[in-house]
């Protein structure tokens, strides 16, 4: 197992031994083997999207846990095929991502459309499909940061995927758009059984103030999370909070005294707690982002993530660059580092 006290270094105590006074753990809907019966069966989604989230619990390192841990590969659209591919040229073939996922243990693997149908008749029995929906780009000039919808729900569905993905950049002109579009796409991947999962990004130029960049702010992603769970995602995927006092920085949108002064501190786990609470506290699960590759401290941060989720009350992490942008097995290393986090008995909830 991985010596998580030591990758966390000097951080090991604040992180590991940290209890929250603000939201308190047994208000929290948790994840665990049982969610399913215990949280979603409250709620409106149908016995085929139980079903497929069931799916999602059951494979993997993490099988029977209530904890994921996904491998997501878009950023071959996003980034560019060359910035992401060629620190390790393997995964220009889309099967080797896969493979990835497989030897890594994940619960599951989430890509473009042109990735997973490319593999899926080999692939989608082996280990759970997530397709993503929606990209931004970068080949246009000038640049544009917009989401817009690559593949339909419906071909996700006919590939055999249990579950779709999409993105929306919360405070960006364009965002009114995305929220109908994937709201939409949501209510038809219900119907059709798949569980939704949502990258609820922010994406304003207000929100980096006097060289703060607030895009990682908890109240402000806090607010991103709420809305991605009132679409009816059932999974909110969200970039660890670096900071707090977003709303206050930029100087517009509402808050109230009470996050600041009761509901969050400066610990980096009562902050990601502050976002699961967004989630209807935590009746939609949470998971982390493991952001980009910085080579020799990718571990450490990676694990550290992970760390911070659970004992907050998140449901995983899902990490792509970090893993896929090195030697395979290497990549597999750091995955079942992430998934050692969620199997510690030593990693508790705060």
């Amino acid at each position: 197992m991985t010596d998580i006290a030591r990758l966390l270094g000097a951080e090991a105590e604040t992180l590991l031994e940290h209890q929250c006074q603000t939201f308190r753990k047994e208000d929290l809907y948790l994840p665990g083997p049982d969610f399913i019966d215990r949280v979603m069966s409250e709620n409106d989604r149908s016995p085929h999207v139980l079903r497929n989230m069931q799916t999602l619990y059951n494979h993997g390192r993490l099988a029977g846990t209530g904890y994921l841990s996904f491998l997501p590969v878009d950023q071959g659209i996003e980034h560019s095929a060359g910035a992401s591919f060629a620190p390790n040229p393997l995964y220009f073939d889309p099967k080797n991502i896969v493979e990835l996922a497989i030897e890594g243990g994940c619960n599951g693997v989430a890509s473009t459309l042109g990735v997973l149908s490319s593999v899926a008749r080999r692939y989608a029995h082996k280990i759970p499909f997530m397709l993503k929906l929606n990209h931004n780009e970068t080949l246009t000039y000038p640049a544009i940061y917009d989401q817009t919808l690559f593949a339909q729900v419906e071909q996700a569905h006919d590939m055999g995927c249990v579950a779709v993905g999409a993105t929306i950049y919360f405070g960006s002109p364009e965002s009114r758009r995305q929220i109908q579009e994937i709201s939409e796409a949501f209510e038809r991947a219900h119907e059709l059984g798949m569980v939704t999962v949502l990258w609820s990004y922010l994406r304003n130029p207000a929100f980096k103030h006097e060289g703060t960049d607030y895009h990682v702010a908890s109240d402000l992603t806090g607010q991103a999370i709420h809305m991605a769970a009132t679409l009816k995602a059932d999974i909110v995927k969200q970039k660890l909070p670096e900071n707090n006092g977003g709303y206050r920085a930029v100087g517009f949108g509402h808050t109230h005294d009470k996050v600041y002064d009761e509901l969050t501190s400066d610990n980096p786990v009562d902050l990601a707690r502050y976002q699961v609470a967004n989630c209807f506290m935590g009746r939609a699960g949470l998971i982390n982002s493991g952001g980009g590759s910085k080579g020799h401290s990718d571990l450490g941060e990676a694990v550290r993530t992970a760390v911070i989720n659970k004992r907050a009350g998140g449901m995983g992490l899902i990490s792509g660059r970090k893993a896929f942008q090195k030697p395979m097995n290497e990549g597999v290393e750091l995955l079942n580092a992430i998934q050692d986090v969620y199997l510690s008995p030593e990693v508790t909830l705060a």
